[in-house]
């Protein structure tokens, strides 16, 4: 039965995922931007019935819910708004290929990285007067290795205290960025990617 309606984030941050059928948790991506939440997943039901799951990660987040019916009667008649969508598919698309593109191209270190860059990407913030990006957002183990495809968060544990050796990640350590995940040598971790 599909949803009767899109719903649309329109600020906070969230994490989607499926439940798989042993019943672990697959992570898909954060969302920290305005987004379709809902329209992805409504057509891959057609064929997929995994539980879609989404998880408010910010104190707070505000969605849009938009009947499912009136939603595709508007995008049918707004030209507009149809590009939208296809570009919506399309960016889902090509995120989604890439991604399964550097989960298969790298090993487990390298989707540890990769996951890592896209993180950075998305919450990064520079660090005053240093080349380091420090992630803004408390990411648990457990839900990096949800995203990499990695069987525990002690392998991400353990791969981890490996980058901090090699001083490619640190952690910070004051009471404003606590266990925030600080990229102290990009270029070294971008060496770890098999693009």
């Amino acid at each position: 039965m599909k949803a009767a309606s899109v719903f649309i984030l329109k600020e906070g941050i969230i994490k989607t995922s499926v439940i798989l059928q042993d019943g672990r948790e697959f992570n898909i991506s954060y969302i920290n931007q305005p987004d379709v939440i809902s329209l992805l997943h409504d057509e891959a039901l057609q064929y997929d019935e995994q539980p879609f799951n989404v998880r408010i990660e910010s104190s707070e987040a505000t969605f849009y819910q938009i009947n499912r019916v009136k939603f595709w009667k508007y995008v049918n008649s707004n030209f507009r708004l149809q590009n939208y969508v296809k570009q919506y598919y399309r960016h889902r698309l090509s995120e989604s290929s890439s991604r399964l593109q550097r989960l298969t191209m790298n090993g487990k270190l390298g989707a540890l990285a990769s996951f890592l860059r896209d993180m950075a990407f998305k919450f990064g913030q520079p660090l005053p007067e240093s080349s380091k990006i420090m992630i803004d957002f408390n990411v648990t183990n457990e839900d990096i290795a949800g995203f990499c495809g990695i069987a525990n968060h002690t392998s991400v544990s353990r791969m981890m205290r490996k980058l901090k050796e090699e001083k490619v990640i640190e952690f910070g350590n004051s009471s404003k960025n606590n266990r925030r995940i600080i990229i102290s040598n990009v270029q070294k971790l971008d060496d770890y990617i098999a693009y």
